[in-house]
């Protein structure tokens, strides 16, 4: 049999230096501690426990307010699960085209709805723009021959990086309490876009109108843990039954509690949103130093988006670096960081575009380059 350091390099199927997506980091160490230390002794099951009450404390006190959670393993399964319980299967879930309910949950929205429609709402930055929203929510009201308006979902961030302000996200909130719709949040990032605008969950949730939040962690530092958190308790006892039956109830619920406690602990959760949104601002200006590769937009929270030359794009993919490109138009590179990133890693991405862009063809525009830092 081979040795370890003969079977390594083949078995290798990940890039060494990913900024695919913030979902290829590790787990938080605290987390994974967690987890570790719940594996003792007994426990209530089905979230009858102390921690998954510790856990909703913990969130009462975030958000400033009493408010009923329900922890579930996937993100698809929170923002489905959520929607469900917002819209009738005769409803339509009006989204931005570009969100992730629209484009990326395998049609988990309509099948958890029995049904209802999504209805794709414009406007710029991967954001609802309100007036748009505004005709989209009346629009053929009580025609039975269409699905009518129930509910609007906004991702935050944005599948862009972009973020919506507090008074946009109340100003889609009033469009939705005048036009009689239920407002759903999609937080996988929810971190990130916190601690970059500033304030607090309460200002960027149910102040501003959000009903119910998909309240993300996979993305930041859990393994497998995201929770639904409601505002209104008529809507929560609908959701634990349509949890149950989605199959989404755990007996052992403390695993999930732990991973979700741990993250909460000593603002674990923002601590590891900075580092990621910070590494992305390191990473945009190192990249702003070329003037071949053009930074698409404002990143706001920890993904960018750039269009570099094909050449370079090779150059970086021959050299294992991992990142979308060309699904957003020819040459357009997403590159997201995480918690997990760090200033090395940073830094070897910049020095390797700054090599690479060195052997470049001048007329690729490659004659200057930036400082990686």
């Amino acid at each position: 049999m081979a040795n370890r350091e003969q079977m390594e390099p083949a078995a290798r199927s990940e890039p060494a230096w990913g900024f695919s997506s913030d979902n290829i980091a590790a787990a938080s160490p605290q987390v994974i501690e967690a987890l570790l230390a719940c594996n003792a002794g007994q426990a209530r099951p089905y979230g009858a426990d102390e921690l998954t009450a510790r856990v909703e404390r913990k969130f009462g006190e975030l958000f400033e307010r009493e408010v009923s959670v329900l922890l579930v393993p996937t993100g698809t399964a929170a923002n489905a699960l959520s929607l469900a319980a917002l819209t009738p299967p005769w409803g339509s879930v009006l989204c931005h085209r570009d969100s992730h309910v629209n484009n990326d949950e395998c049609g988990a929205p309509e099948f958890f709805t029995g049904g209802a429609k999504l209805v794709t709402v414009d406007g710029p930055d991967a954001k609802l723009d309100v007036e748009a929203l505004r005709i989209a929510a009346g629009a053929k009201r009580g025609d039975v021959h269409c699905t009518q308006p129930a509910c609007a979902t906004i991702t935050q961030a944005t599948e862009v990086g972009s973020l919506y302000t507090v008074d946009e996200i109340a100003a889609i909130g009033e469009v939705c309490r005048s036009s009689g719709l239920r407002l759903h949040m999609d937080g996988s990032r929810f971190a990130n876009a916190l601690v970059a605008l500033g304030c607090t969950p309460a200002e960027m949730t149910w102040k501003a109108g959000v009903e119910v939040l998909s309240f993300g962690a996979t993305k930041n530092g859990v393994p497998a843990a995201e929770a639904i958190v409601t505002f209104d308790p008529a809507i929560a006892r609908e959701l634990a039954f349509r949890r149950k039956r989605a199959g989404h109830l755990f007996s052992k619920m403390r695993f999930l509690s732990a991973q979700i406690d741990a993250y909460l602990e000593g603002d674990l959760w923002l601590r590891n949103a900075c580092q990621a949104n910070a590494m992305t601002q390191r990473l945009v200006k190192g990249l702003r130093g070329f003037s071949c590769i053009e930074v698409l937009g404002e990143p706001q929270a920890n993904i960018v988006f750039c269009r570099l030359p094909r050449a370079l794009i090779e150059a970086l993919l021959a050299q294992n670096f991992g990142f979308y490109h060309d699904r957003w138009g020819p040459g357009v590179v997403r590159l997201v960081t995480s918690f997990a990133t760090t200033a090395v890693d940073v830094d070897y991405l910049l020095d390797a575009v700054r090599q690479a862009i060195g052997a470049l063809p001048s007329s690729q525009g490659a004659h200057q380059v930036g400082d990686a830092a």
